[in-house]
């Protein structure tokens, strides 16, 4: 199944080292260039050594905001190392935490002064059972969802978020000061509503072109995965869509110095999730919800790879705990094709993933985890 128009090129992780990362010690391991699956029991580490390969290409852990915690119990510190293909070219990549300093990221062996200009290099995509939040949640989950895509291939939108951000800090702080000191200061905030203006449209201008694109991606894979007759939609909401924001902010300034806070502008935005025309969270069925969310992210591993025009490495994890024998083949069936790169999959079923990957005639690798040991 291939939605691009032109074909991206390929990298992959070709091994990976850990050193007191959440219940590994140490472990080394050499992958395929295809698929690599960890199979073992629930709360073994499966997931955790993903954790690793997502840390190494968005610069965090996809479960913790805490750094720290991912740290083994008992030790100071965590060091993760990865060794990448890319175009053709060895890429070293390391990330170290030691308890009390700062979280170094280096490039073959030079640090990076900022961790976004790292964002986009080795692009991923995870798949994971933690997803549902994206329908359960706030939209704050959503709104993180649209930027983790395009992040992933544009950089000014990067820097334009953490601008508005950063001037919408400000201008929260100067209306919590008026509330304690009782003095108003229209010349201060009129300076932070500059400030905020100009990055905002541009965010909402390429969120709401990402949005359309995404859309007609996302309706081919849930129709492919699914094999039913549900219509399934993405609509983006935003507050800028409905005049012009610096009338917006004026308008509201009462609001806000009632509030203490900005309460207008792109950091309100969601994205509306719909089922026959209807929000999921309230008429999809967990089986709808799910095959939602895989359809969802293997559209942003496309967006991802025309935009960037590197294939991300795809991780699955767990993501066929509520599907069926049928569902579980077809998905994988679906991301071994060479529409797909290199492809990390979980699964608490070794038999079951030997027996699919044996009948693809592809290159792949089966971890067999057990007490912090790989097999």
């Amino acid at each position: 199944m291939l939605f691009l128009y032109k074909q991206p090129r390929q990298m992959y992780l070709h091994n990976l080292s850990l050193l007191n990362f959440k219940n590994y010690a140490q472990v080394e391991m050499e992958f395929s260039a295809r698929i690599n699956c960890f199979t073992g029991k629930n709360g073994i580490g499966k997931t955790n050594v993903l954790d690793a390969i997502y840390y190494l290409s968005l610069c965090k852990s996809y479960f913790n905001p805490l750094d720290s915690q991912n740290i083994k119990h008992g030790t100071d510190f965590f060091v993760i190392e990865g060794e990448y293909n890319r175009n053709n070219e060895k890429e070293h990549i390391l990330c170290g935490l030691k308890r009390g300093q700062k979280k170094q990221f280096k490039r073959n062996k030079k640090e990076y002064n900022r961790l976004s200009d790292h964002i986009g290099f080795l692009p991923l995509v995870m798949i994971s059972p933690a997803d549902s939040s994206l329908i359960a949640e706030g939209s704050e989950e959503r709104r993180h969802f649209i930027n983790a895509v395009i992040a992933q291939y544009d950089h000014s939108y990067l820097d334009n978020l953490l601008h508005y951000n950063s001037a919408m800090a400000q201008r929260n702080h100067l209306l919590k000061s008026f509330s304690t000191t009782g003095k108003f200061d229209p010349e201060g905030l009129e300076l932070w509503n500059e400030q905020m203006i100009e990055p905002a449209l541009k965010i909402f201008s390429i969120r709401k072109q990402f949005v359309n694109e995404l859309v007609p991606v996302f309706q081919k894979y849930y129709e492919f995965i699914s094999g039913g007759s549900e219509q399934v939609g993405l609509s983006y909401q935003s507050q800028l869509a409905d005049g012009d924001y610096r009338s917006m902010l004026q308008a509201t300034v009462d609001k806000d110095l009632i509030l203490q806070f900005t309460t207008v502008g792109i950091h309100k935005d969601d994205l509306l999730l719909k089922l026959n025309d209807f929000p999921i969270k309230r008429t999809g069925s967990q089986g709808q919800q799910k095959t939602f969310l895989v359809a969802l992210k293997l559209a942003k591993f496309d967006f991802i790879s025309l935009h960037n025009g590197q294939k991300p490495i795809l991780l699955l994890d767990d993501v066929f705990d509520k599907f069926d024998a049928d569902r579980v083949n077809q998905i994988i069936r679906l991301v071994s094709d060479s529409h797909f790169g290199q492809i990390f999959v979980t699964d608490t079923h070794p038999e079951r993933m030997e027996e699919i990957l044996s009948s693809l005639h592809i290159d792949y690798k089966i971890f067999n985890l057990s007490n912090d040991q790989v097999l």
